[in-house]
């Protein structure tokens, strides 16, 4: 039996932009996007001789086909031509669930990553388009750090990294959101709010920490705080610890905030606890 290990890093977005509905269905995104340190961690057991399975340690983690690190095993070994003799998957979970963090999609990267270490038969670009399959996160999970995504995410091309000395804090409240139907939502209503994406690119270029965090920008986030008040509550307690930014990630659940010291970080993540069950604080990573 052959065991891989992986590490599967969440993201968040700087920016989320929405700029129409195209022919294929699929909307046209502009979206800058980091990779954080809240990481899950996968193990994958090849040679097994027993039936495919999908273990979780966190309840209600679909463990069969519905799982996209399922489909990323799939894909690739139909695509590569290889049949591991039976292939269990441990997933170590700690990217929150449904919370606008591509958790699943970082997974199914982490799936493509190791068995295409393992066989060897992909470039990096041909693994992204293998991922495109997957989902429409899993291209950007595959590529990591920080970057200007495209399309349905799959036109990326790579940022300079954040300036050091900066924090994330994530809170994440209890709902979730349907992607599916905010993407309605947003097609009847209207973009309101655009992100200036010219203004982050240049801001990120110059390392100027706070012109990042004056750009952070979030085209669902008015229709997701209208019908939550609490995204507003948590952003404005993490204005109030002098975050220089904070924003929705994604379609939600999470909000974080960008700080300069870590000491404000983490004073600002105690007081969070009383209004948010997880939250979580964590670094900007590079590409895996």
């Amino acid at each position: 039996m052959i065991r891989l290990c992986e590490t599967a890093y969440g993201k968040l977005n700087l920016t989320l932009d929405v700029r129409g509905k195209r022919p294929d269905g699929y909307h046209e995104l502009e979206m800058v996007m980091i990779s954080v340190s809240l990481a899950d961690e996968l193990t994958l057991e090849l040679g097994t001789g027993e039936p495919w399975a999908v273990l979780c340690d966190c309840p209600g983690i679909p463990a069969g086909e519905d799982n996209l690190c399922w489909k990323a095993a799939r894909i690739y070994c139909e695509a590569a031509g290889v049949d591991p003799d039976g292939l269990s998957i441990h997933v170590e979970k700690r990217i929150p669930a449904q919370a606008g963090m591509a958790g699943g999609s970082s997974d199914a990267a982490a799936v493509l990553r190791a068995l295409n270490r393992h066989y060897g038969r992909f470039s990096a670009e041909q693994l992204r388009e293998l991922g495109l399959r997957v989902g429409s996160d899993v291209p950007y999970c595959l590529f990591g750090g920080v970057a200007l995504a495209r399309g349905r995410g799959e036109l990326l091309s790579r940022l300079p990294p954040l300036p050091g000395e900066l924090y994330f804090v994530l809170a994440k409240p209890e709902f979730s959101v349907s992607t599916p139907a905010l993407f309605r939502e947003l097609d009847a209503a209207g973009v309101s709010v655009r992100p200036d994406t010219p203004a982050m690119l240049d801001a990120i270029r110059r390392g100027d920490r706070n012109a990042i965090g004056a750009c952070l920008e979030n085209a669902f986030e008015p229709l997701v705080a209208r019908q939550y008040p609490i995204v507003e509550r948590l952003r404005g307690v993490m204005l109030a610890h002098e975050a220089v930014g904070a924003r929705l990630t994604g379609t939600g659940s999470v909000v974080f905030g960008l700080f300069c010291s870590k000491f404000k970080a983490l004073s600002t993540a105690l007081e969070l606890r009383d209004l948010c069950p997880e939250v979580y604080l964590a670094e900007a990573v590079s590409a895996p």
